[in-house]
């Protein structure tokens, strides 16, 4: 914002440049039977507690060629085509045009340009101004339409460390027969991101403060999820990135990036993202799967960093959380990773069980020959996020926020770098005025603050979050 290819795992593809007449999903654990890709997002989480992924990618190398100058949300029907199979195209038209409506920017995901072989990826232009609004304005219409196809009532349950809670409320704002229930760490997200979920005023809102970590409330939500009668008598969903209908609709961007770069840069592309639950950078690894020709990722992490352990050291192992300036990262346990590692361990669901188990039972499992393939990591102290912030500020007269900060450490000085601007400055005011001494705002932010706080404190604890969605859902 300016002031006012490794191998890797192998996976199999259709070998079908065209859309495939029937896409399944299956679950990670292997435990479940393959569903449609509506049965997918209305489920969330899969019931043997894995997480749901396409049973085979889509081969996009004879499609994305005649995609290069559609507009955003046309590129974001023609990819979802692949895999919401069972969708009318004109139920998916009529699902995805809106969710961009309200983006206040006409590319919708500008690309910047800073230097030769430097860009920024701005994602903070939708209602929330973070990039969570680009997968959950889509979500909260697909949920409206499957409401109103079936008649059906639907709670939605997630947990935040910052952004995703806003951006899963206002894809959800006053629609009918729908609740929203977001989990968050009581005072450990920035002040504006707490207002975004708690001043909204809307009736079927509830932002759950919880005691204790962002791990702490995503156990918690796994724990409600996994009670199956519960979970079915309360038509519960949920909207966290562990339901894929939000990693696919984040590969888009990624590709309206890829396509808009110069011609000759787009070979040599990394993708640099902040990343705490390992969702927005497995979106982009997903799409060069599917023979995109990104180069790599980078993975930028702040100081709780197991995931830059685990992909420079191979052993993935516990911390305790951290609270940071780049609050939407603090995360030490990251859900989507599960994506990735079943992936990584030759699509063996038996492998997957064994691993995780491990990690549960011990907060450590160490990867013999872990291939980190297309990724590379850094990590930022907060000094450092502070310092770079500045550094970017005087070097290229552009103001970034807390988390894109970590994404500006260590660039590859043989790449193009395409880093992803995850939210606006405008929601961190704090850290901004310290490292710049400017004080950014925006019009949405300041709405907010007459307006008054309504939270629902509570313990991370299963059955407190039961009792009140049976108190209060639809």
């Amino acid at each position: 914002m300016r002031p006012a290819t490794s191998a890797g795992p192998t996976i199999p593809t259709t070998g079908n440049h065209g859309p495939p007449t029937s896409m399944r999903f299956i679950s990670t654990r292997g435990e479940t039977q393959p569903v449609s890709f509506a049965e997918a997002v209305a489920i969330g989480l899969a019931p043997d507690g894995g997480l749901y992924l396409p049973e085979t990618l889509p081969d996009l190398r004879g499609a994305w060629t005649g995609w290069a100058g559609l507009d955003y949300a046309t590129l974001c029907q023609e990819f979802l085509g692949h895999f919401a199979t069972d969708l009318d195209p004109a139920v998916l038209r009529d699902v995805v045009e809106p969710a961009y409506r309200s983006f206040t920017h006409p590319d919708i995901a500008p690309l910047e340009q800073l230097g030769e072989n430097l860009f920024v990826l701005e994602l903070f232009h939708g209602p929330t101004l973070a990039f969570k609004d680009f997968a959950l304005q889509f979500l909260g219409n697909l949920y409206e339409q499957q409401c109103r196809t079936h008649g059906r009532k639907l709670n939605v349950l997630g947990a935040t460390s910052g952004d995703t809670g806003a951006a899963a409320i206002h894809g959800l704002l006053g629609k009918p027969d729908v609740a929203i229930f977001i989990l968050y760490p009581d005072g450990r997200i920035a002040p504006l991101q707490e207002r975004q979920m708690a001043c909204t005023g809307a009736a079927n809102v509830f932002a759950l403060a919880i005691d204790g970590t962002f791990d702490d409330a995503q156990a918690a939500l796994k724990a409600v999820f996994g009670d199956q009668a519960f979970r079915q008598k309360h038509r519960l969903s949920a909207v966290n990135s562990i339901n894929l209908a939000r990693v696919l609709a984040q590969c888009v961007y990624y590709l309206y990036a890829w396509l808009r770069l110069p011609a000759d840069r787009q070979g040599n592309v990394e993708f640099v993202v902040p990343t705490g639950n390992f969702g927005n950078i497995l979106a982009g690894w997903l799409l060069q799967q599917m023979g995109v020709p990104i180069r790599g990722f980078k993975l930028a992490t702040n100081r709780n960093d197991i995931l830059y352990r685990l992909f420079t050291t191979g052993e993935y192992r516990l911390a305790p959380v951290a609270p940071s300036l780049a609050p939407s990262m603090d995360i030490q346990v990251a859900s989507n990773f599960e994506r990735f590692l079943y992936y990584s361990v030759g699509r063996e669901p038996a492998r997957v069980r064994e691993i995780l188990a491990a990690f549960q039972a011990g907060g450590v499992y160490r990867f013999e020959h872990f291939d980190a393939g297309a990724f590379t990591a850094s990590r930022c102290t907060d000094t450092e996020i502070t310092g770079l912030i500045k550094q970017v500020y005087h070097k290229y007269g552009y103001v970034c926020d807390p988390h894109t900060a970590c994404g500006f450490k260590e660039l590859s000085r043989d790449r193009v770098s395409v880093v992803l601007a995850t939210a606006s400055p405008a929601k961190f005011p704090d850290v901004i005025r310290a490292a710049t001494g400017l004080a950014p705002t925006h019009p949405r932010l300041e709405a907010l603050q007459s307006r008054p706080v309504v939270k629902h404190r509570m313990r991370a604890d299963a059955a407190a979050i039961r009792a009140f969605i049976e108190k209060h859902g639809v």
